[in-house]
């Protein structure tokens, strides 16, 4: 069985090739203009992300040894991950003070979830095992997060006047919201759904490879992989329910854009 240091051995090769990797990205992207709705470029955004991943990857692993044997500081370091999740999410959502929101998904989806590992033993606490599980889910959430919460709001966007239409009609505000914003707040489970069902035929998701490398059986990094991606699907269904339920009720939102009077 390989070694993970002989499938990925860390040196000067890996550095350089990941730098050519970052550049042809950022090259590939600025090339073809790739931009966001809000009409930034994602070519500064690759550089920026793949940067700060080096520098925050070099962090952690410094300090995860030390992390992991304190209860108190293995408790900061996972409000960490959740903290930083809520800003991220909730920016990508929405540039106004409701950000702030995307904390229920998120901590909705992950809380019980995580609960439930540690009253049955399935997870013990433990830093080694705790951290990167829930990582894992916190990753999961910020995702479905993300992807309902702009899908709504950009559906609720170009469709206002179907909403209007339907309030007219005796709709709630809220009742009008969800029918036109939960078929694309819905879509958000997609990559999930397709992750799972082509598991094992398309990919090898990074858990059952990394079982694989730190020397565990074929069967036992099936069942371990087969475990992450059914959590994963509870967090993100219940993400993209709360995020859709928010935006309903107009908890997290977007300013409607200001018209330019003619002249």
């Amino acid at each position: 069985m390989l070694a993970a240091e002989v499938l990925l051995p860390v040196d000067t090769t890996l550095g350089v090739v990941l730098a050519a990797l970052l550049v042809a990205a950022v090259t590939v992207a600025a090339l073809a203009r790739l931009i966001g709705d809000r009409g930034r470029g994602y070519a500064r955004q690759i550089a920026v992300a793949g940067l700060r991943a080096a520098a925050q990857l070099a962090v952690v692993s410094a300090l995860i040894g030390w992390v992991v044997r304190a209860a108190p500081l293995l408790l900061c370091f996972v409000l960490l991950m959740f903290a930083v999740a809520v800003r991220t999410a909730g920016r990508r959502v929405t540039d106004n003070a409701t950000w702030w929101w995307a904390a229920v998904p998120i901590g909705g989806a992950v809380l019980p979830v995580v609960a439930v590992l540690l009253l049955t033993g399935l997870v013990p606490y433990r830093g080694i095992a705790l951290i990167p599980v829930t990582g894992i889910l916190i990753g999961g959430g910020l995702t479905a997060t993300v992807l309902a919460g702009r899908r709504a709001l950009d559906e609720l966007s170009t469709r206002h006047g179907e909403v209007e239409a339907a309030m007219a009609l005796g709709f709630l505000d809220r009742e009008a919201r969800l029918e036109i914003a939960r078929p694309a707040a819905s879509d958000a489970l997609l990559p999930g759904l397709d992750q799972t069902r082509t598991v094992g035929l398309v990919t090898l998701p990074g858990a059952f490879v990394g079982m694989l490398l730190g020397g565990a059986s074929p069967l036992l990094a099936g069942a371990v992989q087969m475990f992450v991606l059914v959590a994963l699907m509870a967090v993100q269904v219940v993400a993209v329910a709360l995020t859709l339920e928010l935006i309903a009720r107009g908890l997290l939102h977007r300013e409607a854009p200001t018209e330019v009077p003619v002249p």
